[in-house]
This record gives C-alpha cells, structure tokens and sequence, in this order.
C-alpha cells in the first residue's frame, strides 16, 4: 500500500499522481479524497483504476476509469455529465417534507463561489419540492451568524441546510441556541457526519439535537447490521469515526473484491478496471446503496433513489432513521453547472 498526501492543492494532487502512478505503478487508487483532484485526467489515461473515491468535484461523473463511491450515470468521456451539466435528485427535501411536515427551508451559505453554487442547487431542489426558501449568505472572513439566527426565527424555518464548513456550521448553531431557533431539523452530509459532534457542538445542546445527516451508506453507529460491526470492531484502536472512514472501507471491500476476480489472471490494472466497469448494484456486503456504473446517452428526468437518514441524540449517537433500501422516492433529476 502506498500513501500520498496532496494537501488539498491541485499541484500536490498532480505531484501525488505523478509519484503513485507513474513511479510506484499502483494497480489502483482506492478511497482517494481530493479537494482539487487536478490528476483525474492522467489517471484516467493511464488507465488506473480509482475505486470508491469521494465525488467533491465532477471529477468521477467526467472520465473514464475513475470510479466514485455513489456510481455514475454519467457518458464519463472526458466532459462532465451530459455537456458539461451535472444532475441532482431531490430526495433528501422530498423525505423531510413527507416524514417531518417541514414547509419553510432556510439555506445558509459563504459569500464564496463554491459554497454559493451549492447553496443554488440546494435552493433549486427545495423549490422543485414546494417549500418557501429563505436564503441566507454570510461574509467568509467575518460571518455574522447570530444576525443569520435572528433572521431564521423570524422567518420560521423548519429546516436549515448549510454550504459551509463544520467550524461554520458550530458557529451556526451557536447563535441558533443563543437566539432561541427551534427547527425540525439542522440537515447536514456526509462530511459532517462525525463521532465528534458532542466536542464540535458542546455550546449548542438545542441545535446539536436537531442534527440529522443523510447519505447513501449505512449509519457507522448503526451496530445492529453485521457489516458495521465488522467495521467498528476493525477500527475499535481510533479515537473517533466518521461516515467518509466508513466508505473508505466499503471502497477498500470494493478493491478486494476486484482482485478475488483477478487470482486466475492475476492483479493488473486492466483486470481490476474491468471488474468495477461490470459492477452492478454493488453494496460491499450491505454498507452502500446499491452502486453501478451506466454510461446513459442522455440524463434521466426522473430517478428512483434511496437514502440514508440518522438524527443525532445525546446518549445515543447517530440513530438511524429506517433502512436506507426502503427510503426511496422517484424524484425528479435536476440540471446544475460542477
């Protein structure tokens, strides 16, 4: 196994791919994380498999070989999604407007272009889904959050998504608790779905209540699936887990699954590559939504997906909200800019 650290740059990604593809000569690139993934096309063109990393970019909806965690129906011929457009469901509003009752959705987002291009695509989903949106854009260097709170009561959100960080997100519900908002939910992802919330959110016990997270793997605190427990009891040694250390697992089942099918030909890239093309409906024994890879000429308009939900409670962790393979809806697919 060989390790690189970019540093969240893409000159260090490229240096990072450079000395894993072209020196080490890795059969594959297995739970790669990068903010700034500026050696997708060379990995690409070596053909080196990247399994089960995770999409914060268009990198995995853009070439081919490159395998996200949460599939693709993407052509993946070198331009993102369908002509340079990506798609989105709706399903994580659709499931808070029918389980919670929710009708008003607050999005809070940085004065920062990434954050402010999800923070659009959060608002073009909820406003697909009839709710009234109130948008919320605080400054990145000095974020007035407490003015943001004020403006969330008097609105009357019933649920706050966010486009910030954990630091902002703490802030956040700070001044929530500090200006007394009461939401049915305080939604966050897959980033933010931590072990750590008790410490991150020590000063806001009411907000830290109202966190629910939702995602396409199975709960890393949900201990009744046996899939979990194998992963709990492999990294009992950590201090703290998290949704993204869950998926680097199922990517690494993923991997090892792929090389099993290689013992008669043996382990080459090629091999491996053709392994995760065919895959179909792949779960790593239950932890993901079933995942494949299509190449479809044209987005679908309309999808059926299934999502993972967990809300935090004190005492309990992160408590999962029904099975994430029966939390489905066909929503309506959603066309927006990487």
């Amino acid at each position: 196994m060989r390790l690189c650290d970019d540093g969240g740059s893409g000159v260090g990604n490229n240096a990072c791919v450079h000395q894993l593809v072209d020196e080490d000569k890795v059969v594959a690139l297995v739970a790669t994380t990068a903010l700034d993934y500026a050696g997708a096309s060379r990995v690409s063109h070596a053909r080196v498999p990247d399994i089960g990393g995770q999409p914060i970019g268009a990198a995995y909806d853009t070439y081919p070989h490159l395998y996200g965690i949460y599939g693709s129906l993407a052509p993946r011929a070198g331009t993102p999604g369908w002509g340079g457009r990506l798609y989105g469901g709706t399903e994580v509003y659709r499931y808070f407007k029918r389980e919670q009752g929710a009708r008003t959705a607050a999005v809070v987002s940085y004065n920062q272009a990434a954050s402010a291009a999800y923070a659009r695509l959060v608002e073009q989903g909820l406003k697909a889904e009839g709710y009234t949106v109130v948008t919320e854009q605080v400054d990145f260097a000095l974020p007035n959050f407490r003015a943001v709170a004020a403006d969330l009561k008097q609105q009357g959100a019933d649920l706050v998504f966010d486009a910030i960080d954990t630091h902002g997100n703490t802030q956040l519900c700070q001044a929530m608790d500090e200006v007394g908002v009461k939401v049915v939910a305080k939604v966050t992802n897959v980033q933010n779905w931590t072990s750590t919330v008790p410490e991150d959110y020590k000063n806001s016990p009411r907000c830290r209540n109202a966190l629910w997270a939702t995602g396409s793997s199975r709960d890393f605190d949900d201990t009744s699936q046996a899939a979990v427990r194998d992963f709990r009891d492999a990294t009992k040694g950590l201090r703290t887990h998290s949704q993204w250390q869950l998926e680097g697992w199922a990517a690494a089942m993923w991997f090892t699954d792929a090389a099993r099918s290689c013992a008669k030909t043996g382990v080459t890239r090629a091999c491996v590559d053709g392994f995760m093309d065919r895959s179909a409906n792949y779960t790593a024994d239950g932890l993901l939504v079933p995942v494949s890879f299509e190449r479809l000429a044209a987005p679908p308009r309309t999808r059926r997906t299934c999502l993972s939900v967990a809300r935090w409670q004190d005492g309990e962790g992160w408590v999962p909200q029904g099975d994430m393979n029966h939390t489905c809806f066909e929503v309506p697919q959603l066309p927006y800019s990487p």
